[in-house]
């Protein structure tokens, strides 16, 4: 048993580029180090300054909208002038910021904190999802990008714990070790890109300019169809961070506690349940994937609506956290798909524009919770789910054209 998983562990390690194994793990402490500050941070601005809630709202909300727009230039400015910049440059920033946030109770810097804070995020990211694509073959980017969000989970459900007990010792600390954390990471990250030549391998393909990228990025009407679906299915998911606990911590007895259980179930079942499922997925075309995705997210928010005991919450949390393990990966592929070698960044960038789903998906369903109740709520956004599949295959439908198109001229697609 000991030489076989030894043997798996080797073809595991062998598999994939080193700089591949190093962003995975990076991806880790990333999200180790953002969920372990960054949901203390109204608590913090509340203790430390004398904003009112709506303020800090305001304030937490000025990361998001950077980074709707940051993702983008950021995946560009990668084509244009190398991953490694930029990925860096990102790293290294989001260590001062991190410090800053430390060291500052002042609105107006809090306010800029926070945009910097979604603008290194949205430049890290897809720029590192970008150099994954660009250092594995095409068969295995499935894969890798199970693997990404998998790490990405690890990383969330082990942050919040450390950071309550940072918390505890001082309300400044978890702050000052995200910092530190970043910043170690990043020079380890300098150090392996040195020494594997990644400068080397940008030097072999540059982008277009900025203007370039985004003309390219406007006309290409696939990957708007794509970006449609994303923020549709944002809008979906988005419940999940926010109107489910308002809804299941008020109409429920011992609701917070439920909702915490349902978290833990999350993160727990994709650890178990995302290699197993990534290799069925691997099987079948993204479009496939991501329908039976889009389905269990809605068959899970139809399940949220008709609960009405904690085995029937945890039993709908467990369906709809199976579509998205099948959904993030597959919706990643389709963009690879569909992406020009030279502006994989760009294409990966386009993708924080499902920021915006995120940003209205809660305010909506707040509506909808507010004005007609839990169920009306989630009845809705399992509609939403499976109207997100009209946008994906329509834009499956626009590259099958496109392709027979080519084709027929005689143009390599």
């Amino acid at each position: 048993m000991i030489d076989r998983w030894s043997a798996n562990a080797r073809l595991f390690i062998h598999s994939y580029h080193p700089i591949v194994h190093s962003l995975l793990l990076g991806t880790i402490l990333a999200r180790i180090a953002s969920s372990m500050s960054m949901p203390f941070l109204a608590i913090y601005l509340m203790n430390h300054t004398d904003l009112n809630a709506g303020t800090i709202g305001l304030v937490l909300g000025a990361s998001a909208l950077a980074g709707t727009v940051g993702g983008f230039v950021g995946g560009a400015l990668s084509d244009k002038f190398g991953r490694r910049k930029i990925l860096l440059g990102a790293l290294f920033g989001w260590c001062l910021v991190f410090f800053g946030f430390a060291g500052t109770h002042h609105v107006i810097l809090l306010f800029i904190l926070c945009l910097l804070n979604g603008l290194c995020r949205s430049f890290y990211e897809p720029v590192s999802q970008a150099l994954m694509s660009d250092l594995t073959e095409k068969e295995r980017r499935f894969k890798v990008f199970s693997l990404r969000y998998l790490a990405i989970n690890i990383g969330v459900s082990v942050g919040p714990l450390l950071g309550a007990l940072f918390a505890l010792l001082d309300s400044t600390l978890p702050f000052i070790v995200t910092g530190c954390i970043y910043l170690v990471y990043g020079t380890m990250l300098f150090l392996l890109m040195n020494r594997f030549g990644i400068k080397r391998i940008e030097g072999e393909r540059k982008g277009s300019s900025l203007s370039a990228s985004w003309q390219a990025v406007r006309h290409d009407k696939v990957l708007r169809f794509y970006l449609l679906g994303a923020v549709v299915t944002s809008m979906s998911y988005s419940q999940m961070d926010s109107n489910l606990s308002q809804y299941v911590g008020g109409e429920f007895e011992r609701g917070v506690a439920l909702f915490a259980l349902m978290m833990s179930v999350n993160a727990v079942t994709v650890v178990i349940l995302q290699v197993p499922l990534s290799k069925w997925a691997e099987k079948v075309s993204p479009i496939t994937g991501l329908t039976v995705g889009a389905c269990l997210y809605a068959i899970g928010n139809v399940g949220y609506a008709f609960s009405e005991s904690w085995t029937a919450f945890i039993g709908s949390m467990v369906v709809f956290t199976l579509g998205e393990i099948l959904a993030f990966p597959a919706s990643n592929l389709l963009v690879d798909r569909i992406a020009p070698s030279g502006m994989r960044g760009t294409y990966y960038g386009a993708q924080s524009l499902s920021n915006l789903g995120a940003f209205m998906g809660p305010w909506v369903g707040g509506l909808l919770l507010s004005h007609y109740g839990g169920r009306t709520l989630f009845l809705v956004m399992a509609a939403i789910a499976l109207l997100a599949l009209l946008f994906y295959r329509r834009g499956e439908a626009v590259r099958g054209q496109t392709s027979i198109t080519a084709n027929e001229s005689n143009v390599p697609v």
